[in-house]
């Protein structure tokens, strides 16, 4: 059974960057689709971006153009660049299969974007 490990969040200032990963267990990961979710407070979970098996990568619109979704199938890591991070940009975020599978939600990691 596949689990998920989310680390790379933390505290940043409007226009800074971060780095997130996800580290997958599990052999299967190299054939899964996933993607990057996240929570803000008082809202619904949503998709930020997704990626094919083949590295094919999709966003919504308010990642186009800031946020960079990749994969290392070797490592069973996925991965999100974000730049140009905003206030807006303040949630949980979490890896998932894509769709997202309900028994592989994990803790997920914190971004807060704040001067």
């Amino acid at each position: 059974q596949v689990q998920l490990v989310e680390s790379g969040g933390g505290l940043v200032q409007p226009g800074g960057s971060l780095r997130l990963s996800c580290v997958a267990s599990g052999s299967i990961f190299s054939i899964l689709q996933m993607g990057w979710y996240r929570q803000a407070p008082g809202n619904e979970r949503e998709l930020v971006a997704s990626i094919t098996r083949g590295g094919t990568p999709n966003y919504v619109d308010s990642a186009k153009g800031r946020f960079t979704i990749s994969r290392d199938n070797a490592k069973n890591t996925l991965y999100m660049q974000m730049n140009s991070l905003n206030p807006e940009d303040t949630a949980v975020y979490y890896c998932n299969t894509y769709p997202p599978s309900a028994q592989l939600w994990g803790q997920g990691t914190q971004v807060t974007v704040s001067s």
